[in-house]
């Protein structure tokens, strides 16, 4: 069979999870806290007939070789980190990390999970949660059901004014985690990432401290994705797709040619 039919095979199959990858940040658009995905791309194994610098005579060498590489293929898809732009909600229990760092959210397992969506609420025992499925923030902050105001400071410390006292209490202190390789997380939806072993080991610490970002409250952080940018991977995703289909198309009148004409 041609060759090219397998190398613009892999074209397509290349294309189709491109175009997934970037259907996936289209959809999350609005997504508080989302960070976009990119595909990266890689050439695979090459059929070497002639090797270059190999020698032509005894005095002379090839200045190019001849090697036919075997399409395309995607290897991974990357998590760009930037930060996105600001939504101001004036909702207090609306928290954004402006700068590096992530909320520490613990699963039903035990097991730890980090989120830069800061859509936060209260459960019926007053424990800041997540809130679509309402995992507790760590640390595990309760507010006391009479508190007439909640004020979280940049660096995280949490307080509230209680009936009859005029000075706030303090109840609690909001960490950040931060990773060597953010990338390197493991999403898992829910706006949550798990730890790996690409991302490094957490490390965690006071907000607005040694790097980390600042903890702005009744503010969220939208997605990082850009709308227009998008499109235009699209089309371009697109065109690639066409051409590797046209491709296939080409050799195949070829080959019709070849069978029935000669």
């Amino acid at each position: 069979m041609h060759p090219a039919l397998w190398i613009s095979k892999t074209g397509l199959d290349a294309q189709q999870t491109n175009v997934s990858v970037i259907s996936n940040n289209l959809a999350n658009a609005s997504t508080v806290g989302y960070k976009k995905s990119r595909a990266v791309f890689e050439d695979l194994l090459y059929q070497t007939i002639n090797q270059p610098g190999g020698r032509s005579s005894q005095n002379t060498k090839m200045p190019s070789g001849l090697m036919i590489g075997a399409g395309a293929k995607v290897i991974a898809t990357q998590k760009n980190h930037d930060q996105g732009n600001v939504q101001t909600t004036d909702n207090a229990f609306d928290l954004m990390v402006d700068g590096r760092g992530f909320f520490e959210i613990l699963m039903p397992d035990g097991t730890t999970a980090y989120t830069r969506n800061g859509q936060f609420g209260l459960n019926d025992e007053g424990t800041i949660v997540t809130p679509g499925a309402g995992y507790p923030l760590q640390p595990e902050i309760q507010v006391p059901e009479d508190a007439q105001s909640f004020t979280v400071g940049e660096d995280g410390e949490v307080s509230v004014r209680l009936p009859g006292q005029t000075d706030s209490q303090v109840i609690g202190q909001i960490t950040i985690t931060d990773f060597v390789n953010p990338s390197g997380l493991e999403p898992r939806g829910q706006n949550l990432y798990l730890e790996t072993g690409a991302s490094g080991a957490p490390q965690n610490g006071i907000a607005s401290e040694n790097g980390l970002g600042a903890i702005r409250q009744g503010s969220l952080e939208t997605s990082n994705v850009n709308v227009t940018e998008e499109l235009v991977n699209l089309i371009e995703a697109q065109r690639v797709y066409e051409m590797n289909s046209k491709v296939i198309s080409t050799v195949d009148q070829m080959l019709t040619f070849a069978t029935q004409q000669l």
